[in-house]
C-alpha cells in the first residue's frame, strides 16, 4: 500500500466545502481522469476514471460520513484498490482547510511506477488545487447530503 496526505485552504465556509465535497457527481468538473461518477445508493458510489488511456471502473463505500467534518470511503469491487477520507477544518468564518488521506494498492506494473515517480500525489494535488477554484468562483455549493453514515 501506497499513502497519500496532501490539503488545501479554501476561502468558504467549511459547510459549504462540505456539502460541495457530498456531491460525488459532480466530481468530474475538477478532478482529471474521472469521466463519471453515479450515486447508485447514499453510501455507494461506481466511478469511472481514466487516466494515460488507461480506463477503470470501480464502486467504492462511504464508511463514515459526519456532516461538516468527515467523509471515508474504501473501494468494495472493481480494478481500484483504495481507501481514504477527507477531513474539513474550520479556519475561519469564511475559510476551511479540506485535507485528503488516501491509502491505495498500485496494481501492475504501469501503476507501480506511477506511484513511485509521485502521479498520485500530484494528481490528488492538482484534484485539491482545482476543487478550490471550482467552489470560490462559485461561493456555494451544488447541493449537499447532510445524513451521517
Amino acid at each position: 500500500m501506497s499513502s497519500v496526505e496532501e490539503s488545501v485552504e479554501v476561502e468558504v465556509p467549511v459547510t459549504t466545502a462540505y456539502n460541495q465535497w457530498t456531491q460525488f457527481e459532480q466530481f468530474p468538473q475538477f478532478m482529471e481522469g474521472v469521466e463519471r461518477i453515479e450515486q447508485r445508493t447514499p453510501t455507494l458510489t461506481h466511478w469511472v476514471t481514466s487516466v494515460d488511456g488507461a480506463r477503470r471502473e470501480f464502486d467504492a463505500q462511504i464508511t463514515e460520513q459526519i456532516p461538516d467534518e468527515r467523509v471515508a470511503w474504501t473501494t468494495v469491487a472493481g480494478e481500484v484498490r483504495q481507501a481514504g477520507v477527507v477531513t474539513f477544518h474550520r479556519l475561519g468564518a469564511t475559510r476551511t482547510k479540506v485535507m485528503l488521506q488516501l491509502e491505495h494498492d498500485p496494481q501492475g506494473i504501469a501503476d507501480t511506477v506511477a506511484d513511485k515517480l509521485g502521479f498520485v500525489r500530484r494528481q490528488a494535488k492538482g484534484d485539491l488545487g482545482r476543487f478550490k477554484t471550482y467552489i470560490e468562483s462559485r461561493g456555494t455549493a451544488d447541493g449537499a447530503w447532510r445524513g451521517q453514515v
